[in-house]
């Protein structure tokens, strides 16, 4: 049980956040497409509606550094209608089942808004599977943009350490599996075109990730895609892979990300 335990941590870090605090529930290997909302909405606002699509592990008992309803009152605070989307089964199983949960929550979201698409901020496997949603579960003509942290567009080391080919196997979290850099799944997302439609693309990443390893692989390669690295325009600020979803200045990139305008950071907000 130990070691199921601490590869299971390893996992859930592969995919985006630690999940070493988690216990899985028995059907974590195929979780329902039900999704669940944190308090959503937050609060009507002139904006839109903004989905925060929560990463590996998500559900209480959460790390205290990683209370999503802090970016959403951000959010609500600038106008927006902020809504949290919790992974179905705390994303421990396959990707695609897990992204299918979003198809119905963004139905309910825009049909309570009236508004005719949503952005969407993913925070690590978020940003995988709000991917997948628009490139194959019909997101494409609902989403307006999709902001990614720390997203493992093109998978992580770390899931590969996890990986051991013949010896751990992810211990058959098949969310793991499917972030191994080079995976069959990844590689059936990016495709020739990791930008998939009309939906607009950023994504920003601390050069001191030590979940998505190397931390470039948060990054889209097609020209289509905004990619910002924290520390290009604020040196200084130390922010790792968990903080990206409450740290100041990476949501002063979000600010413009969805305002469509060029990414300036602010490197001194709190």
């Amino acid at each position: 049980m130990r070691v199921r335990s601490f590869v299971a941590a390893v996992a859930a870090a592969a995919c985006v956040i630690t999940a070493a605090a988690v216990s899985p529930p028995a059907a974590a290997a195929a979780p329902a497409p039900a999704a669940s909302s944190a308090g959503a909405p937050v609060q009507a606002g002139s904006r839109g509606p903004v989905i925060i699509v929560e990463g590996t592990g998500s559900g209480p008992p959460l790390l205290a550094i990683l209370d999503y309803s802090a970016m959403a009152e951000r959010l609500r605070a600038d106008g927006y209608q902020p809504y949290v989307f919790r992974l179905p089964g705390r994303g421990l199983g396959d990707i695609a089942e897990t992204s299918a949960g979003l198809v119905p929550f963004v139905d309910r979201v825009l049909a309570e808004t009236g508004a005719s698409k949503v952005d969407l901020i993913g925070h690590s496997q978020g940003g995988i599977v709000s991917r997948y949603y628009i490139k194959f579960l019909g997101g494409e003509s609902k989403v307006d943009s999709l902001v990614s942290l720390g997203a493992p567009h093109y998978g992580s080391q770390i899931a590969n350490l996890a990986m051991l080919h013949g010896v751990l196997e992810c211990l058959g979290y098949e969310f793991c599996q499917q972030v191994v850099t080079g995976s069959d799944f990844l590689r059936r997302l990016n495709g020739d075109d990791d930008t998939f439609g009309s939906v607009a693309y950023t994504n920003i990443e601390t050069a001191l990730d030590l979940i998505v390893l190397p931390y470039t692989n948060a990054f889209q390669r097609s020209p289509g895609a905004v990619n910002v690295t924290i520390q290009n325009q604020c040196p200084l600020r130390v922010v790792e892979h968990l903080l990206l979803a409450v740290d100041g200045t990476t949501y002063s990139g979000i600010q413009d990300a969805l305002a469509r305008q060029p990414i300036r950071l602010n490197c001194l907000a709190l």
